[in-house]
């Protein structure tokens, strides 16, 4: 058995439809206008430098399109689109000015933040080590006694 035979339908699987193409009317064409040139150009004839000469017409370097002048753009507009370009610098200079003063504050608030709690966590820590454990003197400040600046109890 082939290895293409599963690939061709049989007769009894599929019906096959053909569709001819209708030829369309043929279209009249216009009618073709010889144009004469103005001018027969010359005919010109090089000689080679093994001696072969070559003859053909002569071709006239292509002649770039003249270039339409720009119309004069007025001072008034060149104006008017500078000072939008500078507004637009300046509102961008702003945002961003007031984008980063917005992260500063953002910043120095964290820190304040953290060094509070760091700090309160220091307090806490020396409040709960002095009363909870045995080890630490008990002071009655009401019967301490100072004299110069040294502590008597």
């Amino acid at each position: 058995m082939h290895e293409h035979a599963n690939l061709i339908p049989s007769r009894r699987e599929a019906a096959v439809e053909v569709h001819r193409p209708t030829p369309l009317a043929p279209v009249p064409s216009a009618p073709v206008v010889r144009v004469q040139p103005g001018a027969i150009p010359s005919v010109t004839s090089v000689v080679l430098p093994d001696g072969r000469v070559v003859t053909g017409y002569a071709l006239e370097p292509a002649k770039p399109e003249p270039v339409a002048a720009k119309p004069p753009v007025s001072r008034a507009a060149v104006n008017i689109a500078l000072g939008g370009i500078g507004f637009g610098a300046v509102c961008g200079g702003l945002f961003l000015l007031t984008a980063f003063i917005t992260a500063l504050t953002a910043l120095i608030t964290q820190l304040v933040t953290l060094a509070a709690v760091i700090f309160g966590g220091w307090v806490a820590v020396q409040v709960f080590s002095a009363s909870g454990h045995g080890s630490g003197t008990t002071v009655n400040i009401r019967k301490a006694v100072f004299k110069r600046n040294h502590f008597h109890g």
